[in-house]
């Protein structure tokens, strides 16, 4: 698979590089970031941490504003960072934030006009990592996080697949989606109107079914002005203790939704991730 080199810039003795490439899972050019910490050679492959952003982000959102590049660098970590959506004037949209182009939801979409297109599930779990590991020199050891939509995407990737990952993590995620406004927005576009089909890209329903799975960090801020209505914290913490599910999930006061509480936190994840990566 080709890929373009659309940026570099050193990093605490590391590279954030930025790419492009086609999708073939996708159907349309993607673009996705990487930092290398300065471990990563053609004689020492890294492991990876895979970060999935939320509603009306990219790529940039995360490795520009949560600074993670010093702690990924002392850690021996890479950061891969897909876009949140497929893209383009062939993909389709909507008017709304919450939908379309920005707003993925990292589903396999069913439904038209959206199945060509939008099977952002597929490419986190799939084409993305084989494209990531036959590029550059990191290991197929996987640990995923994300924030707010991507919190939901990284959670259900990892209930999912515990396989795959060694461990997850997520601030302020949309943790029930059947049950909150941009959720059922988005699962009755991407997937029809049939509740039931949405329950395999619920973290809260998953983890309260799951009988193993990889150990999980979320942290939420009790001042985030979405946490009642559409995130729900609550349901993560209840399908937990009905399952036994190895979660721990930590309120911090004061703090909102933005990337100012990731960057405030980030550190704790990374070194959360590097233990069960074997750093």
């Amino acid at each position: 698979m080709t890929i373009e080199n659309l940026s570099s810039n050193k990093s605490f003795d590391g590279w954030h590089k930025q790419y492009s490439h086609h999708s073939d899972t996708l159907g349309c050019a993607m673009r996705f970031a990487i930092y290398l910490p300065p471990q990563a050679s053609a004689s020492q492959r890294v492991p990876v941490l895979y970060w999935l952003s939320g509603l009306t982000c990219t790529d940039e959102n995360f490795m520009q504003k949560a600074g993670a590049q010093r702690v990924a660098a002392q850690l021996g970590m890479a950061i891969v960072a897909p876009d949140t959506s497929p893209r383009g004037d062939a993909v389709a949209d909507d008017d709304g934030y919450d939908l379309g182009q920005g707003a993925g939801f990292y589903v396999n979409a069913t439904r038209e006009p959206w199945k060509r297109h939008y099977r952002m599930y597929d490419y986190v779990l799939d084409e993305l990592p084989t494209l990531v590991e036959s590029n550059f020199p990191v290991s197929d050891r996987r640990a995923i996080a994300g924030h707010s939509m991507g919190g939901h995407g990284s959670l259900v990737l990892a209930l999912r697949n515990p396989d795959r990952y060694t461990s997850v993590s997520a601030f302020s995620p949309i943790a029930n989606p059947s049950n909150c406004p941009w959720g059922r927005k988005a699962l009755t576009a991407y997937l029809g109107g049939d509740a039931a089909r949405w329950a395999d890209y619920d973290a809260s329903l998953l983890m309260c079914r799951a009988q193993d799975g990889v150990p999980a960090l979320v942290d939420q801020g009790d001042a985030d002005e979405f946490v009642a209505e559409q995130l729900k914290p609550e349901t993560l913490e209840a399908a937990a203790a009905a399952s036994g599910y190895p979660l721990q999930l930590h309120r911090r006061d004061g703090y909102d939704h933005s990337y100012f509480f990731v960057a405030s936190f980030i550190e704790q994840h990374l070194r959360f991730h590097a233990r069960h990566l074997g750093l």
